[in-house]
C-alpha cells in the first residue's frame, strides 16, 4: 500500500507546474496543478475573491477577468494557461489613488447593481469593451454584456451606467 502512495505522490509532483503572472500589477509565481481553473486559483490561492463563480460552465459571466486586455471567463481557463499573462480582476480596476474606476462610479450612480454577484464580471466585461469601443451605442453595450447574466437589475441601469462611463472615460482622455 505504501508503494502506491509513493507513486501517487511522485505523479502529483511531476504534474505540478510553476507559473508566473502579473495580477493587478503585482508579480506572482506559484506552483499549480494543471487541472486547476484560473477562477479557483485566483480565489483560493491568491485571495482575489471578487472573481465570482456562478455556473462554472462559462455561461453566466460572473467569473470574467481581464487577461492581456481581453475579457475572459476564468472558469474556462486553466491557471497554467495564465503563465506569462497580465490579469486584472475587480480588485485591480480602481484608480491608483484608490478612487473608483469610472465604470464603478457609473454603476454606483445608476444603481447598476443590486445583489452584486454579477457586478465584477459586468464591470470587467465593460472595461475591456469600452477600451475597444469608446463611443458605444445602447445596442452595442447590450450585445457586449449579453454573456453576463444579471437576475436582479433588468439590465437598464447597467446599460445607463455603461453609457455614462463611456462619456466619462472620454473626458479623462482629454
Amino acid at each position: 500500500m505504501a508503494q502506491w502512495h509513493n507513486l501517487e505522490e511522485s505523479m502529483k509532483r511531476m504534474s505540478d507546474r510553476k507559473i508566473s503572472l502579473t495580477l493587478n500589477g503585482r508579480e506572482i509565481s506559484e506552483t499549480v496543478e494543471p487541472r486547476l481553473h484560473l477562477a479557483d486559483f485566483l480565489r483560493h490561492t491568491l485571495g482575489a475573491t471578487g472573481t465570482h463563480l456562478g455556473c462554472e460552465h462559462g455561461v453566466c459571466g460572473a467569473c470574467t477577468v481581464n487577461v492581456d486586455g481581453e475579457a475572459i471567463r476564468s472558469c474556462l481557463m486553466f491557471a497554467v494557461q495564465a503563465d506569462g499573462k497580465n490579469i486584472i480582476t475587480i480588485e485591480g480596476i480602481s484608480n491608483t489613488d484608490g478612487t473608483l474606476h469610472p465604470i464603478q462610479e457609473a454603476f454606483r450612480h445608476h444603481h447598476g447593481l443590486q445583489c452584486g454577484f454579477c457586478t465584477s464580471g459586468m464591470i470587467i466585461t465593460l472595461d475591456a469593451f469600452l477600451k475597444k469601443h469608446p463611443n458605444p451605442t445602447e445596442v452595442e453595450i447590450r450585445s457586449a454584456i449579453s454573456g453576463n447574466i444579471c437576475r436582479c437589475t433588468g439590465y437598464q441601469s447597467i446599460v445607463a451606467a455603461a453609457l455614462e462611463a463611456a462619456g466619462n472615460l472620454k473626458k479623462q482622455e482629454v
